[in-house]
């Protein structure tokens, strides 16, 4: 029986909103996360820095011969993504994660108002952001915000510090905007926290635009899957730091991503 096997790499725990949407998608897929603990941080390294590590966790990911490969990191989608499909296509496809600038400006065009894309500091007003914004902005007002330290406080699961950089992320959002692109990976995981500081759990409040769902369903196109929610939720998960067999980071299953991925407890009689 043909067994629909599907990789997702990033230097941490990012993955987890694609790998979910995944999950959802083909409960009977197994996935293989390959992290990289010993390189991350990824963000502060030079391009090539970043695609000798990015090509590190994508081989370990490959040796286990998956349909189809997510780079779910938006830095290593702009660095390596190159140097990932020239190595691994067309035997492997490979996905890489870009902002949801696009759709949010044609969701702008249709109801008016600001959208503002939440990012890391180094990507807000990264030529990387400012290419996104000139190609797909379609005249829409685009105002960038940096999230300090999210990003890192989401990958420790320490919620002090993002309930922090959250408040402090939505009062740099433009009151009128009502579209939020949430541009690192990392921000769909505390998505409803985001919602709730920005008022957009009520009426009126601004709509969220992540690339997770969007990620996954690239990915099954490009490896001829069908989606199958219904299938039996049979997927298994294997997890790789830095090439190794590993498991979930604990951080990892302070959301709900994580735990949706987590193997069930064996049952004791």
């Amino acid at each position: 029986m043909f067994t629909v096997k599907i990789a997702l790499m990033d230097s941490g725990i990012g993955l987890l909103a694609a790998a979910a949407a995944v999950r959802r998608a083909r409960p009977d897929a197994d996935l293989v996360l390959s992290l990289d603990p010993d390189g991350m941080p990824w963000g502060p390294r030079d391009a090539d820095g970043i695609t000798e590590r990015a090509l590190l966790c994508a081989r370990a990911a490959a040796a286990y011969e998956p349909e189809v490969l997510i780079v779910g990191c938006n830095t290593a989608s702009v660095h390596a993504l190159p140097a990932l499909r020239a190595e691994l296509e067309p035997a492997l496809p490979v996905i890489g994660t870009v902002p949801a600038v696009k759709p949010a400006a044609a969701a702008a065009a249709n109801t008016g108002g600001r959208v503002a894309i939440w990012a890391t500091p180094a990507t807000t007003g990264s030529p990387y952001q400012q290419q996104l914004i000139e190609e797909f902005a379609n005249g829409a007002d685009i105002t960038g915000v940096p999230c300090h330290g999210l990003a890192e406080a989401i990958e420790n699961g320490d919620e002090q510090l993002i309930a922090a950089a959250v408040e402090a992320a939505a009062r740099r959002t433009p009151d009128d905007a009502r579209t939020v692109v949430l541009g690192c990976t990392h921000y769909e995981l505390v998505g409803q926290r985001i919602r709730e500081a920005l008022g957009a759990s009520g009426p009126g409040g601004p709509a969220l635009q992540g690339s997770a769902v969007a990620v996954c369903a690239q990915a099954l196109r490009r490896a001829g899957i069908s989606p199958d929610p219904g299938a039996a939720p049979t997927g298994g998960l294997t997890v790789l730091h830095s090439g190794r067999t590993g498991t979930l980071p604990a951080a990892a299953l302070t959301y709900a991503e994580g735990r949706l991925l987590a193997p069930a407890p064996a049952a004791h009689g």
